[in-house]
């Protein structure tokens, strides 16, 4: 269930194993599978729409686009979508995915941006809109401000927070990406809320915290996203902030899996429960958990890592990036080159190689160090 990079990676890992049995995808969007990170970087910068399609229908699978499935029978192996049509199953995959956080108000007229019909709406919607609010300070509020700039579109970009990425960055790199964003003509507010929305015609009026009300003609939201556990709750599986997996990513029901942004998985590496909602582990994970639903028994160890691109700035990251923790920067260039090390009690627990490349491999070899490290003892490790 599910038609995002994780079903169709877990497709091919069964292709790879299994050529010639039957595979059913069911998937309520009305496209077949593509790759997502484009529809907020590479399709902005002018990456023709023809190279995110993943061509599952190459694959031998009966796909059924347009339906949700509802209700999961796991006595009788069989699976029901909201038009009533059942799917038998010996194994079945759970690849939800995440459903955006929404505000009580504003409705359809809130973009909450996250599909390929979303990137269409917006693209078309700039075509006469000329003025955007981009709600949220975190990857996908940053990368669409970033977007709708190259699509030479004023843009105002809206966050609670004191700083661009203020929950992942130290408190001094989130501050240096404000006043960047605004070299690059985005007019930024950070430390404001929005609390209503109004439409008058063609316009958009927020009603901002402060008190004020910022006037657009488009509004564009990224405030976090929540795992898609319904049917899996429904099913009596064990949910915990996603559907928990083994290493083999099965459920407690063995011949139910579940794969990409919906699954809690153990990292050894961490000796963390993680969910990870990035294109790494969407394809990683997925390709696993489809080669174990077709026999093999290959333990899910891989720690993933993500990206985003901010203009010409651009970072790779690979663990927990929490700006809680204790960070130690390691700067070539201040906030253009170095790596930032994020330390617990001693504990390597992630690395953001900011516009440093190449380096995935080794950030990940240093979090499966013991330790204990000081932060003397991270310069230059990876630089």
């Amino acid at each position: 269930m599910g038609g995002g990079m994780a079903a169709d990676a877990a497709l091919r890992g069964i292709r790879e194993l299994d050529p010639m049995g039957t595979v059913g995808m069911v998937s309520a969007e009305p496209h077949p599978p593509y790759n997502r990170p484009p529809l907020s970087k590479g399709l902005w910068k002018g990456q023709s729409v023809d190279e995110i399609w993943r061509h599952a229908d190459d694959l031998a699978a009966e796909v059924h686009l347009g339906h949700r499935i509802v209700a999961l029978d796991l006595e009788r192996s069989q699976a029901t979508d909201e038009q009533g049509q059942v799917y038998g199953f010996e194994k079945v995959l759970l690849a939800t995915g995440s459903t955006p956080r929404r505000f009580p108000f504003g409705g359809t007229d809130i973009l909450y941006y996250r599909t390929y019909d979303d990137y269409r709406h917006l693209r078309a919607l700039a075509q006469h809109a000329e003025s955007f609010a981009v709600i949220g300070g975190g990857f996908i509020g940053s990368e669409m401000a970033a977007a709708l700039r190259f699509a030479n579109k004023r843009v105002t970009l809206i966050f609670p927070e004191g700083g661009i990425g203020a929950r992942l960055f130290p408190a001094d790199l989130a501050r240096f990406l404000v006043d960047f964003y605004r070299e690059k003509g985005v007019e930024v507010r950070p430390g404001e809320g929005v609390v209503g929305l109004e439409r008058q015609g063609q316009d958009l009026n927020l009603q901002l915290q402060s008190g004020q009300t910022l006037t657009v003609q488009g509004v564009v939201a990224g405030i976090g996203v929540f795992p898609s556990i319904e049917l899996a709750q429904q099913a009596g599986l064990r949910v915990e902030d996603g559907i928990v997996v083994n290493e083999l990513g099965q459920t407690d029901a063995p011949n139910v899996y579940a794969a990409g942004d919906v699954a809690r998985f153990y990292n050894p590496a961490l000796q963390a429960w993680l969910r990870v909602e990035h294109e790494d582990h969407a394809n990683t994970h997925g390709l696993t958990v489809g080669r174990n639903m077709a026999g093999a028994h290959e333990p899910y160890h891989h720690l993933p890592f993500f990206y985003s691109d901010l203009f010409e700035l651009g970072y790779e990251a690979v663990g927990i990036l929490d700006s809680r923790l204790e960070t130690v920067s390691d700067w070539k260039d201040p906030f253009r080159e170095g790596v930032v090390y994020y330390l617990e009690q001693g504990r390597l627990r992630g690395v953001l190689l900011w516009n440093t490349w190449g380096k995935v491999d080794a950030a990940r070899a240093l979090i499966a160090e013991q330790g204990p490290f000081r932060p003397q003892d991270l310069q230059g490790r990876l630089g």
